[in-house]
């Protein structure tokens, strides 16, 4: 018989005494926060366990995540999963500024609409955004993968260094370093796999790639 998660109502509570009263939490079971939407930088450096955010969360959850699995039930605000190491962040609506920057492993999910500058030199997470992403998304990216469901903003991968762009709608503009073409097989397996793991419904043979056309995009070729 399955026990029932933990709950804390951070309503009154600031930063040290929710983060306090959620690790002693995870100890024996998950852990469900609810009106969290005023603490900034909550479940941050986890190495396990399952928190759910019933709402809103602040800016600058789960930043440093090492391996707990951290979701959303409602919008996510700025720096969400920043420098994340491992684990997963699953938001189910939409995310602000900043969304999954310098993320070195694990994976992000955004159900809807991400920011401006998402996934800023990403370094090795996959991060799919299920909606449209801001300008300056994935600016810098050194490794990993960000699939874009809807359409980019802005300078899309501006000096990509390395790394794949997947985007299944249209982008206002690729930053510099970047060539687009179509997926191929190995592509459309991966991205299907993440797809189906996610449950999120989209051909995967109908994204384009976006790969950078020099692993030295500061230097002329």
């Amino acid at each position: 018989m399955a026990h029932a998660p933990n709950v804390l109502d951070a309503k009154s509570r600031d930063l040290r005494g929710a983060s306090t009263q959620v690790k002693a939490m995870l100890a024996t079971d998950s852990v469900v926060v609810k009106n969290a939407a005023h603490l900034h930088g909550l479940c941050g450096g986890l190495k396990a366990g399952e928190i759910t955010i019933d709402g809103d969360s602040g800016d600058y959850l789960a930043v440093l995540n090492d391996g707990a699995v951290v979701k959303v039930t409602g919008n996510a605000g700025k720096y969400v999963a920043d420098n994340m190491t491992g684990g997963k962040v699953l938001v189910e609506g939409d995310a602000d500024y900043g969304a999954a920057q310098y993320c070195y492993g694990g994976t992000v999910v955004i159900r809807g609409t991400a920011g401006d500058f998402t996934a800023t030199m990403n370094k090795g997470a996959t991060i799919i955004i299920g909606g449209d992403v801001g300008n300056d998304a994935a600016t810098y990216m050194m490794a990993g993968d960000v699939i874009i469901v809807g359409n980019g903003g802005e300078n899309l991968g501006n000096y990509l260094i390395r790394g794949n762009i997947y985007i299944r709608g249209d982008w206002a503009s690729l930053g510099h370093n970047c060539a687009a073409g179509d997926v191929n097989a190995e592509d459309a397996q991966k991205l299907e796999a993440l797809l189906k793991e996610y449950g999120i419904a989209a051909d995967a043979r109908s994204f384009r790639k976006v790969t950078p056309l020099s692993d030295k995009p500061f230097y002329s070729h």
